[in-house]
C-alpha cells in the first residue's frame, strides 16, 4: 500500500544551524502521526517543508507516491495547514474567512457554500457565522483555523501545535474534534509538545530530538518499553524515577523507600517518561 505521506532523509540548515538531519518517517492513509519533541526540535521545520513554506537542504518527500517538490501545485492541492500563529483575518467574519479561502483554492461559490455550512456545523460555530473573527474565543478561533484548513477537502491535515496557549477544558474539546477529523478518513500529521495530547491522539509517536527522530512507535509501545509502573523518588539529589512491570513489585520499592525516610509517589508510566529514556531530557 501507498503511504500517504512518505519522507526520505530531510536535512534543513540555516546557516551554520542544523534544524533537521535526516529525518525519515512513513504516515498511512488515515493515521494521525505526532511529531513530539520540545521547542526547537524541528517539528514547525517538518511540516513548513512538507506544505512548501521551506525548501529543504536535502532529502525527499512524497504524497501517495508523487513527489511534492516536482509537483508543488498537486502538493498544496492534496493539504490542508493549521499553524501555531492564528492567521485569521480579525475584520472579517467568520464566514467570509471561509469564503476567502475556498476562492483562493478555486471552489466554486456553489460548493463554498455547502462545505462552510458543513464544517461550521460540525464545529459548533454555524450560530457565529455572521460574527467577526475578533469577537471569537481563543477555542472558537482554533477551531475556526482547523475548518478553514478542511474548506478544499485535503487528504492530509497538518495540525502545528494546534492547541498552544489553550486551556486544558478547550484543549480537550479539540482533541475531539480533531478524532473526529481522523475518523472521516483525513491523515493527519501533528506537532505538539504536550505529552498526554501526542499520548491521547496519535497512533505512532516519532520522539524529536535536535533535529533527529530517536524513537518511533506507537505511544503503548514506547511506554511499555520501561514497564507498566514508575516509583518517583524525591531525596537530597532531587527526582528520580524506577520503572516496574507491575503494580505489586512497585508497591514493595515504594514501601522499602518509605521506611528509609523517602519521599515517593506511584504512578503509571507515561509518553514523556519514554521520551526522557530516548533523549536524556523531559519535554
Amino acid at each position: 500500500m501507498t503511504a500517504a505521506v512518505r519522507v526520505e532523509g530531510l536535512v534543513k540548515h540555516y546557516g551554520k544551524i542544523s534544524a533537521l538531519s535526516g529525518i525519515s518517517f512513513e504516515i498511512a492513509e488515515g493515521e494521525l502521526f505526532a511529531l513530539l519533541g520540545p521547542n526547537g526540535a524541528g517539528k514547525t521545520t517538518t511540516i513548513r517543508i512538507l506544505t512548501g513554506l521551506t525548501r529543504p537542504t536535502a532529502g525527499r518527500a512524497f504524497f501517495f507516491g508523487r513527489d511534492i517538490f516536482s509537483s508543488p501545485l498537486y502538493a498544496r492541492r492534496l493539504a490542508g495547514l493549521v499553524p501555531q500563529a492564528t492567521n485569521l483575518d480579525l475584520e472579517l467574519t467568520v464566514w467570509e474567512n471561509l469564503l476567502i479561502h475556498g476562492l483562493l483554492f478555486g471552489m466554486s461559490r456553489g460548493r463554498i457554500r455547502e462545505r462552510a455550512e458543513e464544517l461550521l456545523r460540525f464545529a459548533g460555530l454555524w450560530e457565529r457565522r455572521g460574527d467577526r473573527v475578533r469577537a471569537l474565543s481563543g477555542g472558537m478561533r482554533r477551531r475556526l483555523l482547523i475548518i478553514r484548513a478542511l474548506m478544499h477537502e485535503p487528504r492530509i491535515l497538518f495540525l502545528d501545535e494546534p492547541t498552544v496557549g489553550l486551556d486544558p477544558h478547550i484543549r480537550r474539546r479539540l482533541w475531539g474534534l480533531i478524532k473526529q477529523i481522523q475518523a472521516r478518513g483525513t491523515t493527519i500529521l501533528l506537532t505538539t509538545h504536550y505529552i498526554e495530547e501526542a499520548e491521547f491522539l496519535a497512533d505512532r509517536v516519532a520522539f524529536l530530538e535536535q533535529g533527529r527522530i530517536v524513537a518511533l512507535d506507537t505511544p503503548q509501545n514506547l511506554m511499555a518499553a520501561l514497564g507498566e509502573v514508575a516509583v518517583d523518588l524525591v531525596d537530597d539529589e532531587g527526582l528520580s524515577t524506577r520503572y516496574f512491570r507491575t503494580r505489586e513489585e512497585a508497591e514493595r520499592e515504594a514501601v522499602k523507600l518509605s521506611r528509609a525516610g523517602k519521599s515517593v509517589t506511584i504512578r503509571r508510566v507515561n509518553l514523556e517518561d519514554a521520551f526522557l529514556h530516548f533523549t536524556g531530557r523531559r519535554v
